[in-house]
């Protein structure tokens, strides 16, 4: 049957059951306030016009109104569903009857008073001919130029009027993509069952829409794809927000949902807590969710509501919360009560949402609990009642949490991490690129080959510090690496060192070693943290990675955060070393060093050289920069540096109050 004149979805039936839809007296004046508007959305069938129309009239609120299906504007519609839509629409009524009920409600629905500053109306004036069109194509065996041809004279009595509502309406069409052959395809795929001539109507109305946007019909067109209806209902606000201020500009626009389910005492909670103390997500409870957006929907008890319905409850909330609080972009909810709301989240969130599922043994969350055994296993009842133990099947992340609390956090470290830290391949380049010594040269070449061979202990190579930036100086820069490997080949390389350590000729090699799981988890140090993110945005080249290698690249903001420890560390180190008898010239000129990065970090300035970071930070502040070449061989030198740089650190804390 089809469906361009009812589509009872819980969306649309929601916003129904709750505003009726009846005309009355606008409260807003045309003399303080925009002029009302319509917008109607149109498309082929199952493109998700009705419920986006219910979302974003949800989401309005009493600025905007529906004007319902078109069954609700001429009577004689009682009579025709009463006898089969389909039987008349298809075999039955004469195409100048039918021309006539759809062309008669259409104009009536346009004759309805505004209610709100925005009327959203399914289906506009242009799908009026599309529908005839394609209708007489498959009754009367046309083509498409035929059809269309008919469809004009059939709607020739009411094309002024037809003409002025049009003129009336903003008009935005969703499509699945920009064939109609493929978009017909889609279309059908939703249906529980096809006939041959509902088909055929189907791919003529792909073909008569398209053709609509060609003539430039409708000015605003959507393909939706394979997206998500929130990312669908993004983009049409974006495209809808000029037309009048009441249309909210975004849905949910750059926020990701981390949504944790799990049976009763799994570590939910603690898991919500550490998302949002460690790593910044809004911590939101389903219930609230649920019961903030039915309250502005005026429904007094949304539990017994389907669960689709419940599942946009939660996301108009989500809506609603993410755009009062624009700065979020990360948001747990908990908990999953319910398997069918849950694949309904799943739809309509798509990648915006992640699943985890928290597993413990029925022992462990009994010995957990406070309030006795039965309670647990009461609740698990009530949880197993409503396919909450299901969600497993459906949940992107399953952590087995019977374990320690720490295992639990580095989990969830690793997943909230994974989205903001994307994956690198790291590209390459040979060792003499580096303009090392010669000795330090064969020395990295030699270990490379015996780590990298038909069995590579190693997954990275890189050189840091001074030796990566062409800076290296003999007699005051160390050789620091960093290795990226299992701990399993510790021992082999280990015995490779030792073998190797004669060609260093005295320098110091600092070595570090890092496993993938710690760097994808952020377990890692600030200093490293860094040398990550300057490989991830390929200031930093390694020497050697394996094929397919992909690492973590951390966030300039993660980076500068986190660099605040360093400079904590920092400033303390030169109050020591000052307090030495004989400060170690080039420790403390390094650490000086150190401070003057990180206080240019925070002023987005980053300078890898030790020279040239103290150099800009002296500069900035009028101070004399000769010190930074004198504090080299000069004890009072460089005492001298690094009290102003230490003063600069200092000079940011808030005074004391005497």
């Amino acid at each position: 049957m089809p469906q361009a004149i009812h589509d009872a979805s819980p969306t649309y039936l929601l916003f129904h059951i709750t505003r009726e839809g009846k005309p009355m007296s606008s409260p807003y004046s045309s003399d303080t306030y925009p002029l009302p508007v319509s917008v109607a959305f149109s498309g082929p069938d199952n493109t998700g016009k009705t419920k986006q129309i219910g979302i974003l009239a949800r989401r309005m609120g009493p600025a905007a109104t529906s004007a319902g299906p078109l069954d609700r504007y001429d009577p004689r519609w009682n009579a025709i569903k009463a006898d089969g839509m389909a039987r008349w629409w298809f075999e039955t009524g004469p195409v100048k009857e039918v021309a006539d009920v759809l062309a008669t409600s259409y104009l009536e629905r346009s004759r309805l008073p505004f209610s709100a500053p925005v009327r959203l109306l399914d289906r506009g004036i242009p799908m009026l001919e599309a529908s005839v069109a394609a209708t007489v194509a498959v009754r009367e065996d046309l083509d498409a130029a035929q059809a269309t041809d008919r469809a004009r004279i059939l709607l020739a009595p009411y094309e002024t009027d037809l003409r002025a509502a049009e003129e009336d309406e903003h008009a935005l069409v969703l499509l699945h993509c920009e064939d109609p052959e493929e978009g017909a395809r889609r279309s059908l795929a939703h249906e529980v069952s096809v006939t041959d001539i509902y088909a055929a109507y189907q791919r003529h109305l792909h073909e008569h829409i398209n053709r609509l946007v060609d003539e430039g019909r409708f000015p605003m067109a959507i393909r939706i794809g394979d997206r998500p209806t929130v990312a669908v209902q993004d983009e049409v606000r974006r495209i809808l927000a000029p037309l009048h201020p009441e249309v909210p500009s975004r849905a949910l626009a750059g926020v990701h949902v981390t949504a944790l389910g799990g049976m009763s005492e799994s570590g939910k909670s603690t898991a919500g807590e550490y998302l949002r103390t460690q790593h910044g997500h809004a911590r939101l409870k389903i219930g609230y969710l649920i019961e903030n957006s039915a309250s502005h929907a005026g429904i007094g008890d949304p539990y017994r509501l389907g669960p689709v319905v419940q599942a946009e409850l939660i996301v108009d909330s989500l809506d609603r919360f993410c755009q009062a609080h624009h700065f979020l972009d990360s948001v747990s909810i908990e908990s999953l009560h319910d398997f069918d709301s849950t694949a309904e989240l799943v739809r309509m969130l798509g990648p915006q949402l992640t699943i985890v599922y928290l597993d413990a043994s029925e022992d462990t969350r009994i010995r957990r609990g406070t309030a006795g055994s039965q309670d647990v296993v009461d609740r698990d009842l009530t949880k197993c009642a409503r396919g909450a133990d299901k969600i497993v099947s459906i949940a992107h992340e399953v952590i087995s949490n019977d374990g320690p609390r720490l295992e639990l956090e580095r989990r969830l470290d690793r997943i909230a991490l994974d989205r903001r830290w994307p994956e690198h391949e790291p590209s390459t380049m040979p060792v003499n690129a580096l303009g090392l010594p010669v000795n330090l040269e064969s020395y990295l070449a030699e270990f490379i080959d015996r780590t990298t061979g038909l069995r590579p202990l190693i997954d990275l190579l890189a050189v840091t510090g001074s030796g990566a930036r062409g800076k290296y100086q003999h007699g005051w820069s160390d050789l620091d690496v960093l290795v990226v490997a299992d701990v399993s080949a510790l021992d082999e390389m280990r015995q490779i060192l030792a073998d190797l350590e004669a060609e260093l000729g005295g320098v110091k090699l600092g070595m570090t070693v890092l496993t993938r799981a710690e760097c994808r988890a952020g377990a890692i140090t600030s200093r490293l943290l860094h040398v990550l993110a300057l490989i991830g945005s390929g200031a930093l080249v390694p020497l050697w990675a394996a094929p397919g290698l992909a690492l973590p690249a951390p966030d300039a903001a993660t980076d500068i955060a986190a660099s605040l420890r360093d400079g904590i560390q920092a400033a303390i180190e030169i109050r020591r070393q000052f307090l030495k008898g004989s400060p170690d010239l080039r420790a403390l000129y390094k650490v000086t060093a150190l401070l003057a990065k990180i206080q240019l970090r925070f002023k987005g300035i980053e300078c890898p050289s030790d020279s040239d970071a103290l150099t800009v930070l002296l500069d900035a502040t009028r101070q004399d920069t000769s010190l930074v070449t004198t504090a080299r061989i000069e004890p009072l030198a460089a005492e001298a540096l690094a009290l102003l740089v230490l003063q600069g650190w200092l000079d940011t804390l808030p005074g004391e109050t005497r």
